[in-house]
């Protein structure tokens, strides 16, 4: 079946090493490009998020979303030791499932990157808002700090941190591995700032009752909280600019994955301990959707009053060290946020440079998008396409919708790189393997029932945006990319059946020595 086609490893393998992008990262950089990218506006506002959901049952939802990513991350290890290439899930997914799963993979990514780029810049906003507000005493009007959905008219910060990046990756300005670990080391002392200052004033009466909202609000609480981890899949995509990358890449993936689990669980017991996290309840008992107009004016009523739940702040984590006496603290904590997540903004779509990249170089994009700016030498037409989207959600949306709606896509995502795991182990017995998923018929099947699981329990609204965004995806492969794939035209693979290399300009041929690279 034409849908199927397969482009075959060997035939990814030989295009990515014509048009291979310059390796420079070790295991070490990799393990702090995961821990830069997981650690961010996860853990720094949807713990919020979390709370108004599962209440101080948000510790259980870490470990389950933990969980689901560590049996995906084992996936995603086997696989990118193998193909060690850009492209992540897609590229994994081209040479297993073929070409229309592969498309479909890529627009998923696609959501992933860019609207989490958006919930980021959004949780930025509310550091910056409550930064300005309590250190310089400047107060930016709520309309202009919100967007429709938590009361106001327009998120203006969000919008500035977005135009801002856009500008940094047109012009060229890139985040070396020093500048990265420098983020990095400035936020990991953040937070174990703040676990230090909570932790020794946790009253455990703050953690009853436990389960206010049982374990379905559990549950649907880490459907939300698994935004906090998905950024360990940019150290796959990092795969083609890696040193050894079939030793590297499962390190980098593995070891951030589990060093910002520790750190998340710490940080939610000192948060509960200290001050609470219980949700907040309409006049008949029911619970507030996060997120909604409900939950906004209830928040808004109890700051007229003076009291300050963590499930209404914008800032979690900063709201805790003021609440128990450490205001200052608290500010340079907000300060430590809004310096840190921009560079997640920009990690993200940075990313998404990067499945584009992949998948114009297989020809189901348009050469439009990876066109190179004749004097910045970056793809600057992609850049101002994404740039927009993500701009545009970040203004009217609340972060914790946009998180759903990313984890929709990048579920999607982690469940085929689990079944492209177990399809490999059938297929392709005899090629090497790196690294080898531990019990993968274990291992495997728990993923894909994990991602699935999680999905359901997504809000209607983000579980409903996947379909539609894929059905955008699919008719937009059948009028462009189903006629224009390199592998349907026979430009990878001949009439003689052997595999050659594509001639496709990728998206970075013009700094192979690393400039304007992520790292």
């Amino acid at each position: 079946m034409i849908f199927w086609r397969v482009k075959s490893l060997d035939a990814i393998l030989a295009t990515a090493e014509k048009k291979s992008l310059h390796r420079t990262l070790g295991a070490w950089q990799l393990t702090l490009l995961g821990i830069g990218a997981i650690i961010g506006t996860g853990i720094f506002v949807l713990t919020a998020e979390a709370a108004q959901k599962a209440g101080p049952g948000m510790m259980l939802s870490f470990v389950i979303a933990s969980f689901v990513c560590t049996v995906a991350a084992l996936c995603y290890s086997e696989l990118s030791s193998m193909v060690p290439v850009s492209g992540s899930a897609y590229t994994y997914s081209y040479a297993v499932l073929g070409e229309l799963v592969a498309w479909l993979v890529g627009w998923a990514l696609m959501l992933e990157y860019s609207v989490a780029a958006s919930a980021v810049a959004v949780g930025w906003s509310g550091y910056f808002v409550g930064l300005m507000q309590n250190s310089l005493g400047i107060e930016i009007p709520f309309a202009l700090a919100n967007g429709p959905f938590a009361g106001g008219i327009i998120n203006l910060p969000a919008v500035f941190i977005c135009i801002l990046v856009i500008a940094l990756l047109v012009i060229g300005t890139r985040e070396s591995a020093t500048f990265n670990a420098t983020l990095v080391a400035i936020k990991i002392a953040a937070l174990t700032l703040f676990i230090a200052l909570t932790l020794p004033v946790v009253n455990l009466e703050n953690f009853q009752p436990f389960l206010p909202l049982g374990e379905a609000g559990v549950v649907a609480a880490a459907s939300s909280i698994f935004f906090a981890y998905v950024g360990f899949d940019a150290v796959s995509t990092a795969a083609e600019e890696t040193k050894d990358p079939q030793r590297n890449v499962p390190i980098g993936l593995i070891s951030s994955l589990a060093i910002c689990t520790v750190f998340y669980l710490l940080i939610s017991a000192g948060a509960i301990g200290a001050i609470g996290a219980q949700p907040l309840l309409d006049e008949t008992g029911k619970n507030l959707v996060p997120g909604s107009l409900q939950l906004a004016e209830q928040c808004k009523s109890l700051a007229a009053l003076g009291q300050h739940p963590l499930v209404c702040s914008r800032e979690a984590l900063a709201l805790v060290l003021r609440e128990i006496g450490w205001e200052k603290i608290g500010n340079l904590l907000g300060l430590t946020a809004f310096l840190a997540l921009p560079s997640v903004v920009l990690m993200m779509l940075f990313g998404q440079t990067r499945i584009f990249f992949v998948m114009s170089r297989d020809g189901l994009l348009p050469e439009v998008l990876s066109r190179i700016h004749p004097r910045f030498k970056t793809p600057h037409i992609v850049t101002y396409v994404t740039g927009l989207g993500v701009m545009a959600a970040a203004a009217f949306l609340p972060v914790g919708k946009l998180a759903d709606i990313s984890n929709s896509g990048t579920l999607f995502a982690f469940m085929v790189v689990a079944f492209t795991v177990m399809i490999l182990r059938i297929k392709d017995k005899s090629r090497v393997r790196p690294f080898r998923t531990p019990i993968v018929w274990l291992i495997g099947p728990l993923a894909v029932l994990g991602c699935i699981t999680l999905f359901f329990f997504l809000p209607d609204d983000a579980k409903l945006v996947f379909p539609i965004w894929s059905g955008i995806g699919l008719i937009f492969y059948f009028l462009y990319g189903y006629r224009k794939s390199h592998v349907g035209r026979g430009v990878d693979t001949p009439a003689g059946g052997e595999d050659i290399i594509s001639q496709v300009r990728p998206l970075a041929d013009c700094d192979p020595d690393g400039t304007n690279k992520k790292s």
